[in-house]
């Protein structure tokens, strides 16, 4: 059972692997040889999860469907172990008994420690259905990707990154990849001037929301809110950043009310 920090972190959201030659542990290794008869049966399908494949398989992190296979699971753990303590600390086999899994299993989804940390730093997967429509679209858009995402993973797509903040070991990966793959990214959108400030903003909004809904489980105003509700109020704040209009279908400005430019 996880702490409410934990649980935190996992929105937002084991001795090392070597981070330099990638070797599993002695301590997993055993378990691999234990187990691997057993799991063979129920993971022969899984050819494209094998050792080494994190890469390729990131995109799917965040692809809201989890084939009974754990994959989820250790990503949640994960990020819980990655974000709350320093790399040398986390261990293959804590993430394995955070998430309900055998260690060996872990080594089969994701090769590596460091694979799997490389995995928990990557925004890619999520920035790409978070900026999948034109700018016109977007603030409404990322309302209800964020949302949606939460919903389908259990799991923050971004807030993770906050859980760096302060700490000067390998989490600073986290948010050199946030900013490269997701505040970069968002300003390369936007277009008129002050374009990386506003992409600044835009992404402490989409923070902030993941962070207030995270604060306010269980059985808060927003976790009973749907994407549609939360998008109606908090969406025209994020498209006045993106384009200079709240409204993506009228680009003129609310008319000023009498005497509002005297004062």
């Amino acid at each position: 059972m996880t702490t409410g920090h934990a649980a935190a972190a996992d929105e937002a959201t084991d001795e090392a692997t070597d981070a330099t030659t990638g070797e599993v542990p002695d301590e997993v290794s055993g378990e691999v040889s234990d187990e691997a008869s057993r799991e063979a049966a129920d993971e022969a399908s899984d050819a494209d999860t094998a050792p080494g494949a994190a890469q390729d398989t990131a995109p799917r992190a965040e692809s809201g469907a989890d084939p009974g296979t754990g994959r989820f699971a250790i990503l949640r753990a994960a990020r819980r172990a990655f974000t709350q303590r320093p790399y040398a600390e986390v261990t293959m086999r804590g993430i394995a008994a955070d998430a309900g899994v055998s260690a060996s299993l872990i080594v089969k989804r994701f090769g590596t420690k460091e694979r799997l940390f490389n995995t928990v730093a990557d925004f890619g997967p999520a920035a790409d259905r978070l900026f999948a429509v034109p700018p016109e679209d977007l603030g409404r858009h990322l309302v209800l990707t964020v949302v949606r995402l939460r919903r389908e993973n259990l799991s923050d797509p971004l807030l993770r990154v906050v859980f760096s903040l302060g700490n000067m070991d390998e989490r600073t990966l986290l948010r050199e990849r946030f900013r490269e793959q997701v505040t970069a990214r968002l300003a390369g959108l936007v277009e008129g001037p002050q374009k990386e400030l506003r992409a600044e903003l835009i992404t402490g909004q989409l923070l902030g929301l993941g962070a207030t809904l995270s604060l306010h489980r269980p059985g808060g105003a927003g976790e009973l809110a749907t994407a549609e509700q939360l998008a109606d109020l908090y969406a025209p704040a994020l498209q006045l950043l993106i384009t200079g209009h709240p409204d993506h279908s009228d680009g003129a400005r609310p008319a000023a009310e009498p005497g509002e430019a005297d004062r």
